[in-house]
C-alpha cells in the first residue's frame, strides 16, 4: 500500500514539474520578440536601355527566406531569440531600371504579407539601394514609408544594404538602426546583415527601443566601385576607421555609403551615418567619417590597372602569366549593365591570333542570345551552328555578332542563364546564355567543361575581379570599354544630380561636412 501510495505521489509530481515546465516555455516563447523579415534589391543602371521585370527578383517567401541567412538556421541562436515572421524576400541582379508593375507588384505582396502577422516589435528590411524604377525617385524611401504605413512608427527597423547603396533623407528618418557593408569586394554580406539582426535583437531584449541620435552627413562624391574598393588605399584605410567608433559607448553603428553612380538621381551621392544614444560621439564619429572621406577624394584610383581594349589584348596575348584575366567592365552586369553589348566580342574576333584552332586560347563569358542557344539546342553538341547572338536589347555601341564554330557544351538550369552553350570558333570559347549571367567562380567555367586556369586569356563582363576570380588570376587588367556602366563618369549624360559634385566639379569648394540629426522615425511627420 505504501509502496502505490509513493509511486502515486512521484507520478504526480512529474506531471505537475512537466506542467510548470511547459507553462514557463509557453511564457518564455511569449516573451520573444515579433520580428518580421523584408527585402527587395538590385542595383540599377538608368544608362541603360534595359528595364527588369518582376521574375528577375526570384521572389522568396516563408521560411525559403531564411535559407539566405544562415546565422538564422534553424538551430542558430539568433533564430532561438524571437519570433520570426518572414515575408517577401527578393534580390536581383544587378540590371536596368525596374519596372512600375514590377515594384508596385512586389512592394505589394511584401505589405499583404506583413499585415497577416502585426503587430511586429522588430523588422529587418534588407535592401540594396541603389535600386531605379520608372516613374518614382527614391524607390527603397518610397518602400520604407510604405512598410511604416502598416507596421506603425514604434516597429524597431534594422536596414542592412549594399555600400554602393544611396541612403535618403526619407531613408534615414523612417528606418531606426542602419548599416551597409565594410567591403568591396562585398566579402562581409552576410557578417554586415548578421550585425544588423543582431543590433537590431540586442536593443529589442534590452528594452531599449530607438536610438535616442541619428546623425547623417551626404558628401558630394560619386565613383565608381573599381576606384573605391577596399583591398587598396584609400578605400582600405578609410573603411578601417568604421569599426573602432563603434566600440564607444554611445555608439551602435555608423557606415560609409559611397552611392551608385550610374543612375542619374538627386540621390546618388555618398553619404555618411552614424545612431546610438551619445549625441556627442555620435555626431562626432559621423563628422571624423565624413572629413575623412573628403581629405582622400583626390587619392581613388582604379583598383588595377586599366587600359583600351586593343591595349589589353597586346598585353595579354604577350603575357606568361596564365590565366590573363581582362575585365569588360563598360557592359558589366554585377553592376547594372544590359549584359548584351557585343562591341568586345565583335574586336576580339577581328583579331588575327584567335582565328585559328591553334592561337591563343580564350574565353569569352559572355553573351546572351536566346535564339542562338534555341538554334543550338536543334542543332546539338558536336554540330555546327551560325547565328547572331547579343545586342537585342543595348545595340548603341554595335550590332548582334554573327557567331560560327562548334558546339562543345548545352547545360541547362542555371538560375540566371536558365541555359548555356559554349561555342567553339577559332581559338576562342565563346560563353552564350539564354539570359544574361555574369561568370564569378571556377564552377561556373568548369560545369561547361572550360578550364579558365589553363586558358591563356579569360574575358569577363565584370568590374573589380570577385575574390574566387581574383585569386585565380595570372594577372589582371581593366578594359575601358563602353556600356551602360561607363567607368568614364565625364561621358555619361547626367542631368539631375545635386551640383555640385567630384569628380564631376573637380574645383568645387569644400562642402558643409557638419552631421545633420535626423529625426526618430516614430517623430516623423
Amino acid at each position: 500500500m505504501n509502496r502505490l501510495f509513493y509511486i502515486s505521489l512521484f507520478l504526480l509530481a512529474q506531471i505537475l514539474i512537466s506542467c510548470n515546465g511547459e507553462q514557463k516555455n509557453e511564457e518564455n516563447k511569449k516573451d520573444l520578440p515579433r520580428v518580421a523579415i523584408a527585402g527587395l534589391a538590385i542595383e540599377s543602371s538608368t544608362f541603360s536601355p534595359a528595364q527588369t521585370h518582376e521574375e528577375a527578383f526570384h521572389a522568396k517567401t516563408a521560411d525559403d527566406v531564411f535559407s539566405f541567412y544562415p546565422f538564422l538556421s534553424i538551430d542558430s541562436a539568433n533564430r532561438k531569440r524571437a519570433d520570426w515572421y518572414p515575408t517577401l524576400r527578393a534580390h536581383a541582379l544587378p540590371g536596368g531600371i525596374v519596372t512600375r508593375a514590377a515594384y508596385d507588384s512586389l512592394v505589394g505582396k511584401t505589405l499583404e504579407m506583413l499585415k497577416e502577422n502585426l503587430p511586429y516589435d522588430g523588422l529587418f528590411f534588407d535592401i540594396h539601394g541603389a535600386m531605379s524604377v520608372v516613374g518614382i525617385d527614391d524607390p527603397e524611401g518610397d518602400f520604407i514609408l510604405k512598410v511604416r504605413d502598416v507596421v506603425g512608427p514604434e516597429t524597431l527597423i534594422s536596414t542592412c544594404m549594399d555600400l554602393h547603396g544611396n541612403v535618403s533623407w526619407r531613408l534615414a528618418q523612417n528606418t531606426d538602426l542602419i548599416t551597409c557593408y565594410r567591403m568591396a569586394p562585398h566579402e562581409d554580406a552576410l557578417e554586415s546583415k548578421q550585425r544588423a539582426v543582431e543590433n537590431l535583437l540586442d536593443r529589442l531584449e534590452a528594452g531599449k527601443g530607438k536610438p535616442a541620435y541619428k546623425a547623417w552627413i551626404p558628401v558630394p562624391v560619386l565613383l565608381p566601385g573599381e576606384k573605391t574598393s577596399t583591398r587598396i588605399d584609400p578605400g582600405k584605410s578609410l573603411y578601417a576607421k568604421v569599426d573602432p567608433l563603434t566600440k564607444q559607448d554611445g555608439v551602435i553603428d555608423a557606415a560609409i555609403w559611397i552611392g551608385y553612380a550610374w543612375a542619374d538621381e538627386p540621390r546618388n551621392h555618398a553619404v555618411i551615418m552614424a545612431y546610438g544614444d551619445d549625441k556627442e560621439k555620435v555626431t562626432q564619429s559621423a563628422e571624423k567619417l565624413a572629413q575623412s572621406f573628403w581629405d582622400v577624394r583626390n587619392e581613388f584610383e582604379f583598383v588595377a590597372p586599366t587600359a583600351t581594349l586593343k591595349e589589353s589584348l597586346d598585353m595579354a596575348i604577350k603575357s606568361e602569366k596564365k590565366p590573363f584575366m581582362i575585365s569588360d567592365m563598360g557592359d558589366n552586369p554585377t553592376a547594372g549593365g544590359a549584359g548584351d553589348v557585343t562591341w568586345t566580342l565583335h574586336e576580339i574576333l577581328k583579331r588575327p591570333e584567335f582565328k585559328k584552332e591553334n592561337g591563343p586560347s580564350l574565353i569569352y563569358a559572355s553573351i546572351p542570345g536566346p535564339e542562338f542557344v534555341a538554334k543550338a539546342i536543334e542543332v546539338g553538341v558536336g554540330g555546327q551552328i551560325e547565328a547572331l547572338a547579343g545586342a537585342a536589347i543595348d545595340d548603341r555601341y554595335a550590332p548582334p555578332v554573327k557567331l560560327s564554330g562548334t558546339i562543345e557544351a548545352i547545360e541547362h538550369g542555371d538560375t540566371h542563364a536558365e541555359t548555356e552553350v559554349v561555342i567553339k570558333t577559332g581559338s576562342i570559347h565563346v560563353i552564350v546564355t539564354k539570359k544574361r549571367k555574369p561568370y564569378h567562380k571556377e564552377a561556373d567555367f568548369t560545369r561547361l567543361g572550360l578550364n579558365p586556369k589553363a586558358s591563356d586569356i579569360v574575358v569577363v563582363k565584370i568590374g573589380y575581379l570577385v575574390p574566387e576570380l581574383y585569386n585565380m588570376r595570372g594577372d589582371w587588367i581593366m578594359a575601358l570599354t563602353p556600356g551602360g556602366v561607363d567607368q568614364d563618369l565625364e561621358r555619361l549624360d547626367y542631368k539631375r544630380l545635386k551640383r555640385p559634385i567630384f569628380p564631376l566639379d573637380k574645383d568645387m569648394a569644400d562642402p558643409d561636412l557638419s552631421a545633420r540629426l535626423v529625426p526618430l522615425s516614430n517623430e516623423v511627420n
